[in-house]
């Protein structure tokens, strides 16, 4: 027999009994085989392995289960189980050979061959592990052998392998759905993992990325934790290296770790005190599955578990069994000869050895067996009975039950059974499978326990808050569970109060967020190239709001709600229109009763002073139509103020173009007349026929008439209407009147505006008559007020919404009012109530001419133009062959270079000697042929600006830019070449002398300006 077989022979353990449960532990670690074919690989590992020293109360449930129930005879009467443990080594050639060992005679490793004292092998109760569990399983299913697992282990639905397996652990799926609801639960939606390297840890994954990012859950890595082995450990720690700052470089503070057992853990954040990192651990949230249990190999027994502190471990449920502290303590372990496995476990746990038989019994370091179990540290073995543990003790009863339930179906003779079942001699194994499946039971700590139709245990999962303290112990408190039987959403239980975090968060509950949540108001927004849990969080856009935090995307408010300011709620909307009781609207209303007011003491000014010379002066009729409709102007603004309702809304708009264009119709026609009553008075005018107040009120009808018109098609296509408008402001609900037809609306804006302009232009043209019986200049400035409101009227109407639309409305109505009224009237009144002294017909035509024209200095030089005009006349008299009996005379005034001086002078030369009486034909008569005049162009175009009305010959003597207007420049004839000439002179003058840098000096008004403009030119 090899050495090998003689080893394995005495790491076992067998305790003979009428039938035999099997045991496959999980105790000792052998390092990876090296082939050199020099001795048999295994001959090399099986004095190097590494003792779990903790996994020993595994096999001190199984028997401490079995003594219970041999001395219950209510349960197996006159019958009395043993058992039969091998260790699997954590490797598949050990286990498949334990497994054969189970199934061989006692003492003979011939599987199937029957000779000898036989095993009488009722079930198997192992792995700890999935992979020694499937290692068994490939064996024991060919005999229908009952196994037990206590570690977790796939589900498979491979019938000829997993058909007699009975798994002591809840499905994975179980835990992985609780790892995600702890997730959940503490809003932990940026994770690391840390997994085995091989199928295991590729399913684990595999199950994670297909679950866990449908629940918002995604991850900052993934990473194979590798074993440390002693044999290649240089290798190994380089791997570690690199994980270790993978995860501690990472930002997620959550780590889930799913692995065998927890010593590569121990092993990555050992590496600092080693001294292979510089980088110190950080505080992290560690989440064991339920096979790691938090233990120690015996070189690791100084290390640090601190790291370790706060972490949450799932385990399978377990509870308090009566009198098993009882049975440690009483046990005689280390006399118990038949127990092969507690000698390597004895001087592991208390770090002595066995002395050879020359050694002393009193050395420090040699066992002695009296060491007590308690004074272990709870990293190498626990006196209270762990989850493995308390599931190895319900199998045992589970097989305990079933053959009991065989027993008692065998008394009662029940006729439905198989005979094969019901056979009492020489009980088989596989007959236990009818009785397992429906087998139901309480143990002695009060759980109940029985297996699904998956031949899992129907139980759940406690989880464990890790709690350690600096000198190397540690104490695991309950702090919540998992019900597979509940409800999906309420499968998990949490005491938050009850966890202790590690120290760097300082008590706080740990985020693991790969960004922080976004807050109400903001909605998240995947990074480009970064996992989905990573995201920018973007404000709300108008309108929108976001109620809580992390929410995918803003959604609107109801219409007539609005968002607030941090845009995390809706608010009401407050009704706006232009009410009375506002102060805008007081205001404005106050404002248009105050000008209606004064529009009505001017017209009663204009009734009580009816005949005085002003008033007449200017066509009384039109003056009092305008004032009335300057009044109803006024008036109809306030239709535009209050509640919008279906008449307002027809009217108000309709009587602001009809009431406007009938007071720009009445200024037009105001403005016509002047004109008219001046072209009436040149010799041989037909306009005569044309002035009368029937044409001004012609004016007046057919003006307004096609402004009704417009209206009454816009009535009749789509009137105006009130609307509720719930979107242009973001905070009011609008009651305003649709207008129906924008396109209407602008019809009558701009009838208004044409008639306006028309207005302004006439009015522009006849500024420069005599303003004695004039009122054009004032007509022209009221029209330029009026076109300037309505013209920036347009732009801030559409740029407004709301009660301030209504308002720039209202205030372009009063301002374009007021601008007719002011500018009209205003002088007039001045005269009528302050100067009543000027409202005379003889004050009103000579007031001009009373005022002394103010003379800063005399151009003695020029006097030589008049002694060249008296010397050329007294020449031409004397010579009677040029105007025989006819004697030529003059008349000389000056300009004063002044527009009203040059007017008047001209002016006089067109009236009767002495009188200043234009176009009246009576007395001594002036017998104008020409108008020699004037010395500088603008006198000139003055000038010509009068005599071109009534084609008198105009000779200019100085320079006058050429014109084309024929209205004006007609009857001119210069005496000076054209200045274009000049120009060119002076260009050929500097290109003679080479002077190519020059100055200009010119005078500072149009000329000069024109001047500049042409010499640049040039």
């Amino acid at each position: 027999m090899w050495k090998l077989d003689i080893l394995c022979l005495e790491r076992r353990y067998f305790q003979s009994g009428d039938l035999i449960i099997g045991g496959i532990t999980s105790q000792f670690i052998l390092p990876p085989a090296e082939n050199d074919f020099n001795q048999h690989p295994r001959q090399s590992q099986i004095g190097e392995n590494l003792v779990l020293t903790k996994n020993y109360q595994h096999i001190l449930a199984l028997v401490f289960a079995v003594e219970e129930i041999n001395k219950n005879h209510q349960i197996l009467p006159n019958v009395t189980l043993g058992f039969n443990m091998y260790d699997s080594y954590f490797d598949a050639w050990w286990t498949y050979r334990g497994t054969l060992e189970l199934l061989s005679a006692y003492k003979r490793f011939i599987p199937n061959y029957k000779c000898g004292i036989q095993n009488s092998l009722i079930a198997v109760i192992g792995g700890l592990y999935s992979t020694t569990s499937l290692y068994i399983a490939g064996i024991l299913g060919l005999y229908k052998v009952p196994q037990f697992t206590y570690g977790s282990i796939p589900r498979k639905n491979d019938k000829a392998e997993f058909v007699s397996i009975y798994k002591m652990v809840p499905d994975e799926a179980y835990e992985y759905a609780g790892i995600l609801q702890l997730l959940l639960h503490f809003r932990w939606g940026w994770v690391g993992v840390l997994t085995a390297d091989g199928d295991i840890g590729e399913r684990f994954v595999q199950t994670l990325l297909a679950v866990f990012p449908l629940s918002g859950i995604c991850f900052a890595f993934i990473e194979r934790l590798k074993r440390v082995y002693l044999v290649n450990f240089f290798d190994s720690v380089k791997l570690l290296v690199s994980t270790y700052s993978l995860v501690m470089e990472s930002n997620a503070k959550v780590v889930i770790v799913h692995q065998e057992h927890v010593m590569d853990l121990r092993w990555l954040l050992y590496l600092p005190t080693m001294g292979m990192v510089t980088m110190a651990p950080q505080g992290k949230v560690w989440i064991l599955t339920a096979q790691m249990v938090l233990t120690s190999l015996s070189y690791q027994r100084s290390w640090d578990i601190q790291d370790i502190h706060g972490a949450l471990s799932f385990s399978v449920h377990s509870n308090e069994v009566p009198g098993f502290l009882d049975f440690l303590q009483a046990r005689k372990h280390f006399w118990t000869k038949e127990d092969g496995f507690v000698k390597d476990f004895w001087k592991d746990a208390f770090n002595c050895v066995f002395p050879p038989s020359f050694v002393s019994k009193n050395s420090e370091r040699t066992c002695t067996g009296a060491e007590n179990l308690e004074s272990l540290s709870r990293l190498f073995f626990e006196v209270d009975m762990t989850g493995q543990s308390y599931n190895i003790y319900n199998a045992v009863y589970a097989v305990a039950h079933a053959l009991h339930a065989k027993q008692s179906c065998q008394h009662s003779h029940k006729a439905r059974v198989d005979r094969r079942i019901l056979k009492v001699n020489n009980p088989q194994s596989w007959q236990l499978h009818y009785f397992l499946k429906d087998l139901s039971f309480n143990n002695s700590a009060g759980d109940k326990i029985a297996f699904d139709r998956n031949r899992e245990l129907m139980e759940g999962f406690d989880i464990l808050n890790l709690l350690t303290f600096p000198n190397q112990s540690f104490h695991r408190v309950k702090v919540g569970q998992l019900d597979p039987h509940a409800a999906h959403d309420n499968m998990l239980t949490i005491h938050d109060q009850s966890i202790r975090w590690h120290s760097s968060f300082k008590e706080k509950l740990p985020s693991s967020l790969c960004t922080e949540s976004c807050q109400p108001g903001y909605s998240k927004k995947r990074q480009e190239g970064e996992p989905f849990c990573c995201y920018d969080c973007v404000p709300c856009t108008s309108g929108k709001i976001a109620k809580q935090k992390d929410m995918l995307e803003c959604f609107k408010c109801p219409e007539d709600q609005y968002p607030n300011k941090l845009k995390d709620s809706c608010i009401p909307k407050k009704v706006s229109f232009l009410s009375y009781e506002d102060p805008l609207g007081m205001s404005l209303a106050i404002s248009a009763l105050s000008f209606s007011w004064l529009t009505i003491v001017i017209l009663g000014i204009f009734m009580r002073y009816h005949n005085t010379p002003i008033i007449r002066a200017n066509n009384h009729n039109l003056t009092y139509g305008l004032l009335l409709s300057l009044l109803l102007c006024f008036l109809c603004a306030l239709l535009f103020i209050g509640q919008p309702v279906k008449m307002t809304c027809l009217i108000r708009q309709i009587a602001f173009g009809i009431i406007f264009s009938i007071a720009v119709s009445c200024v037009l026609g105001k403005t016509v007349t002047v004109v008219l009553a001046f072209m009436s008075t040149k010799p041989g005018s037909r306009m005569k026929k044309l002035v009368g107040k029937f044409f001004a009120i012609y004016i007046v009808l057919s003006c307004s008439l096609i402004q009704v018109g417009i209206c009454g098609v816009w009535l009749g296509i789509s009137p105006p209407f009130p609307e509720v408008d719930m979107h242009s402001m973001t905070e009011e609900i609008i009651l305003q009147c649709n207008e129906g037809s924008p396109t209407m609306f602008y019809s009558v804006l701009g009838y208004m505006g044409f008639l306006a302009c028309v207005s302004f232009m006439v009015a522009f043209l006849a500024r420069k008559l005599p303003d004695s019986f004039n009122e054009a200049k004032f007509i022209t400035f009221s029209m330029l007020v009026f076109c300037t409101v309505w013209l920036s009227f347009v732009p801030t109407y559409l740029s407004t919404k709301g009660k301030y639309m209504v308002a720039v409305e209202i205030f372009s109505i009063l301002a374009s009012t007021a601008g007719l009224l002011g500018c009209i009237f205003a002088p007039k009144c001045y005269i009528i109530v302050f100067r009543p002294e000027l409202n005379n017909r003889e004050q009103l035509i000579r007031r001009r001419v009373a005022i002394q024209a103010p003379v800063f200095g005399v151009l003695t030089k020029n006097y030589q133009n008049i002694l060249a005009l008296v010397f050329a006349v007294q020449e031409i008299n004397r010579n009677h062959q040029i105007l025989p009996n006819v004697t030529l005379g003059f008349s000389i005034y000056d300009s004063y270079f002044d527009a009203w001086w040059t007017y008047r002078g001209t002016l006089e030369l067109l009236s009767t000697y002495n009188r200043f009486i234009p176009n009246y034909k009576c007395g001594i008569q002036n017998n104008l042929i020409a108008v020699i005049g004037g010395l500088y162009s603008t006198t000139s175009l003055e000038i010509a600006g009068i005599l071109g009305l009534y084609k008198v010959p105009q000779f200019t003597y100085g320079s006058i830019p050429r014109k084309s207007d024929k209205a004006e420049s007609v009857s001119i004839y210069k005496m000076v070449p054209n200045e274009a000439y000049e120009y060119a002179g002076i260009l050929q003058l500097l290109l003679h002398f080479k002077w190519v840098w020059v100055g200009v000096l010119t005078a500072d008004i149009e000329i000069g300006e024109r001047k500049i403009q042409d010499t640049l030119l040039w």
